[in-house]
């Protein structure tokens, strides 16, 4: 007898469509599954096999042949093992075969349980595609795949609670679709608690605005980390169709929390510096994601710059360019969404104290060169905001006045993002760092002042075409920020003054 059940694969995050066919044959008793299943999925037929013995049914004595269509993906994981459970069943006549328009996902425990799997948000937004109308899958994953809208999610915790809603005997009770409440501030470490450093402050704001890259260098102790952690709780709330984009990258790695639907908080990653190429954009044979788009819709902040891996850092140029990175292997090329802001910091020399105004510098004029030149020109071009962070004074220490607080930060942030969201709409650009050529020279209209200024600095200090569209883009910024249709003179000197300390340090060595 043959039976056919549907099921869904992910490979990156595209999910697709599974046919689980189960034929019951004649001849000495055999399981094979075939239609390139990974170890995880032949391992299937131990598992099926005890959960159906400990859920009282009966194993078919006879040559069980099960194929996963179509044959020319390569299938992974153990998703696949609560369909070839139900497959196996219809195929002996123990359970009416399953409606074609619904779909089932989990992972057997011995008993019969069902576990929770990976990649589930992608998979039912396929599922949705498709035109699956009912979904089930582990209770655990419920939350996560009501999030995809638009079809009804049945939570499982055992193999026999599919079984007795397939046949009427115990129906299952559809998961509430899941809500969507961006998250506050709360856990967020707040600027007030940054004491002076009202430029760099300046800088934060205006890579917020934007959602421009900056670059923090300055001496240990300045506060550039501290500067850093507090840039998410100064960006604008995440819309849900960021957070669905966001989950799906996390719920691919199994990095979402037991139960949780989608993400309300924009993710903020601070790899340590000995990470690898592969960890920092993903790989793998079977690509997953990496460091750059666990952070999608949210910061990267990279401590110590010069102390990562060398190609760990060139192969950052291509995402920060284009928004996403593309890994490609034997078993096919999956491309992962990274449009994140990068936050970098680092110390002007090996010591520190290069250009301090209290402290002597250690390093002889080559080790701070080799220092520097581990950031190379093309990345730094890539950075929009190189901002110096100073000293801090003794009399902002120890004064009694806290800095501004996040939440008034925001305000303004807010402000300057909605007049780019009506400015963009339509486009596909979300921010001013995401312009694209053509809208770059439609919106960035300069005041007769303010080309000549532009110019002046072009030709001064030799500015690549990347930096030039850059500094265009956070004048664009400031002039948002102080409620200008147009760029002044007094917007485009202050983009241009972020773009001076490379000149300063790598330029002049």
């Amino acid at each position: 007898m043959f039976a056919r059940v549907k099921s869904l694969g992910v490979f990156a995050l595209r999910g697709f469509g599974v046919g689980v066919e189960a034929d019951i044959s004649g001849g000495l008793p055999q399981f094979a599954i075939v239609g390139l299943p990974d170890s995880a999925v032949r391992e299937a037929a131990d598992r099926v096999r005890s959960a159906l013995k400990n859920l009282s049914f009966t194993w078919p004595v006879s040559r069980i042949t099960v194929n996963l269509a179509p044959g020319d993906i390569r299938k992974t994981g153990p998703v696949y093992d609560l369909p070839v459970l139900l497959a196996i069943l219809a195929a002996s006549g123990q359970l009416a075969a399953p409606d074609a328009d619904t779909a089932f996902l989990g992972e057997l425990s011995l008993d019969g349980g069902v576990r929770e799997v990976t990649g589930v948000l992608p998979m039912a937004l396929a599922a949705q595609r498709q035109g699956i109308r009912r979904l089930f899958v582990p209770a655990g994953n419920a939350a996560e795949a009501a999030a995809a809208g638009g079809i009804e999610v049945y939570p499982v915790n055992t193999a026999l609670d599919a079984v007795r809603h397939l046949t009427g005997e115990a129906l299952l009770a559809p998961a509430p679709p899941t809500e969507f409440a961006p998250g506050g501030l709360e856990g967020v470490p707040d600027f007030s608690d940054v004491r002076g450093q009202p430029e760099a402050r300046r800088a934060m704001e205006i890579a917020a605005a934007g959602g421009h890259n900056i670059l923090l260098i300055g001496a240990p102790g300045t506060g550039k980390s501290m500067l850093a952690k507090r840039l998410p709780g100064i960006l604008p709330p995440l819309t849900r169709a960021e957070a669905v984009e966001t989950t799906q990258v996390y719920s691919v790695a199994g990095a979402l929390p037991r139960g949780s639907g989608l993400m309300n908080h924009r993710p903020f990653r601070a790899p340590h510096h000995s990470v690898s190429a592969a960890g920092l954009v993903g790989g793998g044979s079977m690509p997953r994601p990496g460091e750059v788009s666990f952070a999608h819709n949210g910061v990267l902040f990279l401590d110590e710059l010069p102390e990562f891996q060398r190609d760990a850092l060139e192969i950052l140029r291509q995402p920060l360019e284009d928004g996403e990175v593309t890994v490609s292997r034997v078993a096919g090329t999956a491309t992962f969404p990274c449009g994140m802001m990068l936050a970098a910091a680092m110390n002007p020399c090996p010591c520190g104290y290069f250009g301090h105004p209290t402290r002597a510098c250690s390093c002889t004029p080559y080790a701070i060169e080799r220092y520097l030149q581990r950031i190379s020109g093309p990345l730094l071009d890539r950075i929009d905001l190189h901002v110096e962070v100073s000293p801090v004074e003794y009399d902002d220490l120890a004064g009694d006045t806290a800095g501004e607080r996040s939440a008034e930060i925001l305000k303004r942030v807010l402000a300057a993002r909605a007049v780019q969201t009506k400015r963009y709409a339509g486009t596909g650009v979300s921010c001013n760092a995401r312009m694209t050529g053509p809208v770059l020279r439609r919106v960035c209209r300069l005041a007769p002042d303010a080309d000549r200024v532009l110019r002046a600095a072009f030709e001064r200090m030799g500015l690549s075409a990347r930096a030039y569209d850059r500094i265009l883009k956070v004048s664009r910024t400031i002039a948002d920020l102080a409620g200008s249709e147009r760029i002044e003179a007094e917007h485009v000197f202050e983009a241009v003054q972020y773009r001076n300390l490379d000149r300063k340090y790598w330029y002049n060595q």
